[in-house]
């Protein structure tokens, strides 16, 4: 019999361990005898049957039955299916084959999109706590979709934004489901196994994860599914794809129970209020078809639930609590500023632990040596083992000895948590019984707002809103595609996005001192709600090329940050010259419901604008976001069994007033928004060009760009494969020379087109060759370099002139043939002698045609009014090839003038620079203009 109780000892499943231990063997098991308020985890005091210096000696525990035949041990659960009908096809889920020996694992498959989810428990409770320790880490395998990451490191690692939303996607509605006094920390595990590009894995992670707890162990009261709501034209489509993603104008995501809602988070584009709650009712319904289909696999498979575990304060002592802080409380729970109210209700809660503390009903860290005190401490046989109550020293039974009756305790812990609720419900009770908030509000009211725009001179743009104790500083910064932000996905493509905004919450913003580093999920959540409600109200990127970079610094934080981060977001954009399309507001909306314990019937009563207090003790967080006419984004959590959609529609509509209200208010902002660029920001140029002309800018292996960043200080060059290119620099100086550059890069000859200051760049007998643009030369005839008859070329340039050239022809083969004959003086000099200077000679002479000083120069634009200058030409004497060439060069420039212009194209630019700022840098004359008696063409015109 000794030997059998030996080997009974307890696991933390409440299984036997098999095999019985040898002589001398120390086992240590997570079951501790403990004495009336004795937690498990401190030192115990020495029981009968062990001497000092002696290894202790194997308790026996009294276990069930069920846990005692080895059931658990040797059976692995048997693999299970079910397929269950959402929107217009089946998802299959499966347990029983995958990750067998977790307290439960799921499979869910969509498609060819497989996500497998597992949940386990530790063996052992920790320290009792307000907060369920729950953690969920979902994770998108690349090799999900057959990819590798790309750098350097092949193995996924640290946890990427958008799976952080995932983790709070799953963790939200779980939460709410989970009991109080359940201290076992629970670990919920998700991970996407396959993705086939068309079925999203975030929803069937919120469902996989809410079946893998039913199954399991922990004792939740309720199944949880999550589906995705669509809308396309009128018709909404329950988990829609991908490719139904794109022209979806809601991404709606719900979960729940059978019976009720638990949790709702969307992005739309200003949807009434009225079709968000039609996608609710639709998501809601899909939700309850799932939940009744998983009972039958519950009940097949499901485990015994771990009730056994729960632990919760005694009812005596809420009675105690109650007694000594009631009328102090509700005086403290009366002041409106968030410190001192803290602050005092801290000062209770201290003072209500010395009170019972005082009176022996709390336990201190002498109370274990004074209970040890209690135990007799006689020596006995080694052999001794206490079992039920009794001591076994072989066939004789021998009544324990009589130990003096220990009091009730309660733990210090115990205590803090029972007054945490009772000041909750006080808190509550005030607002049921007499209407008012901590801070003096009706639920109608909203606090106290201001907003100051340009607070900070060297920002692009730059907004400080405040909402009674809360406080954001928004600050945004413009930049070019090389600031958007890079994201990989588990899409075998390169995302970047060029509208971001991050959240960040100091511990400073609350007063308090804390962890600072990387971003909680919190913040990256809260940045990512603020973000999707601002994008609708963003230009297009052809109306505004910038990338805008919004930062939301919680300076003071009383509830309600993350939607003070959208108010102050969208002023700093509007300060920062960012075109907008409207203005947007947020608020959060709270509930309370009239309980019996406060003599109701459950009706909520509706808050708007909730403090931090009420967001903590209250039954609902309902964040929205949009304007006047309609919604951009919405997050809901939920506290208590669900939400019904009539509480929801009151919500929503009280939340429409409430930022008609806000909004008022932000347009009254001292100073209001700039809204117009800074001076500090950068300037960008988008410029059209013909696609394959993007080579020639570009260059071999890029030596072309940088050579023109180089040159001409501009702080980048972006060139895209439709022919765009933008441009960005500091100064208009800078801008302007790349663009000229651009232009002759680009550039296209036409004929009749004239070329001032080329440059000769080789002399061969029949000619010299003239560079019209870099890179592009054509062929001036020795017959076309002067009016009069030449044996050389040499005679009238060498290399490294300058010549003005006409463009007179373009063969099959694309060469160009130039004419600088054309261009010389009509008349002869004074002296008789042909019109033809040498040039580089003191006498040649400039030609200045008349009534216009401009000479069009390389990469010069097209100005907004062509100007025509009539000029009388005298016919030189021409030699019979020259005539033919100036007959047909007369007759041809005329009627190809139209006609080339429709042939190239122009360069079409648009310039996205202050009027302000053009001021304070230079004055940009007026584009020359070409001159020709033929016709009257700028270079801009002939760029690609």
């Amino acid at each position: 019999m000794l030997a059998n109780q030996r080997s009974i000892l307890a696991n933390g499943r409440g299984a036997p361990l098999i095999g019985a231990p040898q002589t001398g063997s120390v086992l240590l098991s997570p079951y501790r005898r403990c004495v009336p308020g004795c937690r498990g985890g401190r030192s115990l005091p020495r029981l009968r049957g062990t001497k000092k210096g002696r290894l202790p000696r194997v308790v026996a525990l009294e276990r069930s039955q069920e846990s005692l035949d080895g059931s658990e041990f040797g059976v692995l659960p048997q693999p299970f299916s079910v397929r269950i009908p959402v929107g217009d096809r089946h998802i299959m889920v499966e347990t029983g084959r995958i990750g067998r020996q977790a307290s439960a694992s799921v499979t869910v498959t969509d498609g060819e999109t497989i996500v497998h989810t597992s949940v386990c428990l530790s063996d052992v409770p920790s320290e009792p706590s307000d907060f369920f320790p729950l953690s969920v880490h979902y994770q998108e395998r690349l090799s999900a979709a057959g990819r590798t990451s790309g750098g350097f490191f092949k193995r996924e690692g640290k946890t990427k934004d958008h799976e952080v939303l995932i983790c709070r996607l799953i963790d939200r509605p779980l939460r709410p489901t989970m009991p109080k006094g359940f201290y076992h920390e629970t670990q919920i595990l998700s991970w996407v196994f396959s993705y086939d590009g068309i079925h999203s894995p975030d929803c069937l992670a919120v469902t996989a994860a809410g079946i893998a707890v039913a199954l399991s162990e922990v004792p939740n009261s309720q199944m949880i599914a999550g589906v995705r709501v669509g809308l396309v034209g009128d018709k909404f489509i329950v988990n829609p794809t991908t490719k139904e993603m794109e022209e979806t104008e809601l991404d709606l995501i719900i979960a729940g129970t059978d019976s009720a809602i638990f949790m709702i988070e969307g992005y739309c584009n200003f949807l009434a209020e009225e079709k968000l709650l039609q996608a609710v009712e639709v998501g809601q319904s899909a939700v309850q078809a799932i939940c009744r289909e998983v009972e039958a696999l519950v009940r097949k498979c499901g485990k015994k639930k771990m009730t056994e575990a729960i632990k919760l304060p005694p009812a005596e002592l809420y009675r105690h609590v109650e007694e000594i802080s009631r009328d102090e409380l509700m005086k403290a729970l009366q002041i409106r500023s968030k410190i001192p109210r803290r602050k005092a209700i801290s000062a209770l809660e201290d003072k209500v632990i010395a009170i019972l503390t005082e009176h022996g009903y709390v336990e201190k860290d002498e109370t274990l040596s004074n209970i040890a005190a209690l135990v007799d401490d006689e020596d006995e046989d080694e052999d001794e083992v206490i079992v039920d109550g009794e001591v076994d020293e072989g066939d004789v039974h021998i009544k324990p000895f009589p130990r003096k009756p220990i009091p009730k305790l309660f733990s210090e812990v115990d205590v803090k948590l029972v007054f945490k609720e009772v000041t909750s419900k006080f808190l509550r009770r005030r607002i049921v019984e007499g209407g008012r908030r901590s801070d003096g509000r009706s639920p109608q009211d909203i606090r106290p707002i201001s907003s100051q725009c340009g607070l900070l001179p060297r920002a692009h743009g730059s907004a400080l809103f405040t909402r009674g104790e809360t406080q954001s500083l928004a600050v945004v910064t413009l930049g070019d595609k090389q600031m958007a932000q890079r994201i990989d996905n588990l899409v075998d493509t390169e995302e970047h996005k060029s509208f971001y905004l991050q959240y960040s919450f100091p511990p400073s913003c609350v007063g308090e001192v804390g962890r600072i580093g990387a971003p909680s999920r919190r913040e990256i959540g809260h940045g990512m709600l603020a973000e999707r409600a601002l994008e609708p109200i963003l230009p297009s990127e052809e109306n505004f090329p910038y990338t805008v970079r919004v930062e939301s610094t919680i300076t003071e934080s009383n509830g309600s940050s993350s939607m003070a981060s959208i108010c102050g977001g969208c002023l700093a954009m509007l300060d920062a010259g960012v075109p907008v399309k409207c203005s947007v507001a947020g608020i959060a909306m709270g509930m309370v419901l009239d309980t019996k314990e406060f003599g109701g019937d459950g009706t909520p009563l509706i808050l708007s604008d909730i403090s931090g207090s009420e967001d903590a003790s209250g039954d609902m967080d309902f964040k929205v976001a949009g304007n006047e006419n309609g919604i951009t984004a919405f997050q809901m959590d939920i506290k208590v069994g669900g939400i019904t959609l009539p509480v929801m529609e009151r919500a929503l509509l009280q939340a429409r007033e409430g930022r008609k209200h806000i909004l008022s208010q932000m347009e009254k902002s001292s100073p209001p928004p700039s809204g117009k660029l800074s001076k500090y920001a950068p300037l960008i140029h988008v410029m059209k060009v013909k696609p394959e002309k993007i080579n020639a800018i570009i260059g071999a292996g890029g030596k072309k760009v940088k050579s023109i960043i180089e040159e001409t200080g501009v702080e980048a060059i972006d060139t895209q494969d439709d022919g765009i290119v933008k441009i960005t620099a500091k100064d208009l100086v800078s801008l302007e020379k790349s663009k000229a550059i651009i232009a002759s890069l680009t550039m296209v000859p036409v004929v009749g087109e004239i070329y001032r200051n080329c440059e000769i760049k080789s002399i061969a007998a029949y000619g010299a060759f003239v560079e019209i643009a870099p890179g592009r030369e054509g062929l001036c005839h020795i017959s076309e370099l002067s009016s009069s008859w030449l044996a050389k070329a040499e005679d009238v340039v060498k290399v490294g002139d300058r010549v003005d050239v006409k463009l007179i022809e373009i063969n099959e083969k694309g060469h160009l043939r130039l004419s600088r004959r054309a261009l010389l003086p009509d008349e002869p000099s004074a002296t008789g002698q042909s019109g033809d200077p040498q040039v580089g000679s003191d006498n040649a002479k400039e030609l200045k045609p008349s009534g216009n000083d401009n000479l069009v120069k390389p990469g010069m634009e097209k100005p907004k009014n062509d100007v025509k200058i009539k000029t009388t030409v005298r016919k030189p004497s021409l030699t019979k090839e020259t005539a033919s060439d100036q007959n047909r060069l007369v007759g041809k420039t005329l009627s190809q003038d139209k006609a080339v212009k429709e042939e190239t194209g122009s360069a079409k630019s648009t310039p996205y620079i202050n009027k302000d700022r053009q001021k304070d840098d230079v004055k940009v004359a007026s584009d020359p203009v070409a001159v020709d008696g033929a016709s009257v063409v700028t270079k801009e015109a002939k760029t690609g």
